[in-house]
């Protein structure tokens, strides 16, 4: 299960997201926001985190205007490694080096098919595995602790 959630300048990108997952296949767990009502970016972004880091679901998708507060939001959960993306070799890159586990977006930043090709990079990327990477991603969960 895939976690979504954005405030009111990521709502639109956030919405054509959950519909491409779905249309996959994919289950979508959507933390809001609902509408373009103002919302405070923080209030969603923990929740796909905390949802992620539960384990309730696989990855996350976080989105703001920017991407950038959401992201920041995400990384301070424990276990969530975000990445602010708007191109696909930085998704790619993410996945194989840093086993990113949510992704961010800038809705204000990024068109809708350029962000359908991050996303798909970014969920079809596996992590690399290897032992350089897995040891830095170790040395990041020991700042956490």
């Amino acid at each position: 299960m895939i976690a979504i959630g954005s405030d009111h300048g990521g709502y639109e990108l956030k919405e054509l997201v959950r519909k491409h997952l779905q249309e996959k296949g994919l289950e979508v767990k959507d933390f809001g926001c609902f509408d373009r009502s103002s919302v405070d970016y923080p209030d969603f972004g923990v929740l796909v985190a905390r949802a992620v880091a539960s384990g309730e679901c696989e990855k996350g998708i976080v989105v703001c205007t920017t991407g950038i507060g959401i992201s920041i939001v995400a990384n301070k959960v424990k276990g969530i490694r975000c990445a602010l993306c708007s191109d696909t070799l930085s998704a790619k890159m993410t996945r194989l080096h840093n086993d990113a586990n949510v992704l961010a977006m800038g809705g204000g930043m990024i068109g809708p098919n350029l962000a359908m090709d991050i996303v798909d990079t970014f969920l079809e990327t596996p992590f690399s595995g290897e032992e350089k990477h897995a040891r830095r991603i170790r040395k990041i969960a020991q700042i956490e602790e």
